[in-house]
């Protein structure tokens, strides 16, 4: 996967039943869906299934293709558990900001780099957020956080030079909506 990455912290893990409404979720919202071990998904998402619509001008066909992602939950007892360390490990800033120590994660990673793919990593992390909730941690571009810094659903910015952004749903909604808007990798 060569694309733009988004980080979904969990306050807790998540449940069988949430679980499942996520992989329903995933199944009615891809044209492509496997998965590959539970919680882990090999999806396809069409960018008008996340609501993105008149992209480009006169260009309707990038639109319908079909985004590859995989979005993976991470965490003690489900999976990739060294790549959920190594993402958390002293992060004193971010429970900080949340409130809570994460104890699971969901990655949303797309598979291309292009424009759109950075709009639809948002958007989709949005859409799992809203089955799953968390808060996603988004890098942003040095000097960027003053500009989103009152978006709705903002929950904080953390960090230096390469600041992290933490929000809601909402907040990545509202972000996509910018001008500029583009995901660090």
């Amino acid at each position: 996967m060569a694309g733009p990455a988004l980080v979904i912290d969990l306050a807790e893990p998540l449940l069988l039943a949430t679980l499942c409404e996520l992989r329903t979720m995933m199944r009615e919202l891809s044209s492509h869906y496997e998965e590959m071990r539970p919680g882990l998904f090999d999806v396809s998402v069409p960018a008008t299934r996340l609501g993105i619509r008149n992209w480009r001008e006169g260009d309707d066909s990038e639109q319908e293709e079909h985004r590859p992602f995989l979005v993976s939950l991470i965490g003690p007892g489900i999976g990739d558990e060294d790549v959920f360390d190594a993402e958390h490990a002293d992060e004193p800033e971010v429970e900080a900001v949340l409130g809570f120590r994460p104890t699971h994660a969901v990655n949303v990673i797309a598979g291309c780099n292009r424009c759109l793919d950075h709009v639809a990593t948002a958007l989709l992390a949005a859409t799992v957020m809203d089955v799953i909730g968390g808060f996603v941690k988004a890098e942003l571009r040095p000097g960027h956080g003053p500009d989103i810094a009152d978006l709705p659903g903002m929950v904080g910015i953390i960090g230096g030079q390469w600041p992290t952004a933490l929000g809601t749903a909402e907040f990545l909604r509202s972000w996509v909506r910018e001008p500029g808007f583009r995901l660090v990798k």
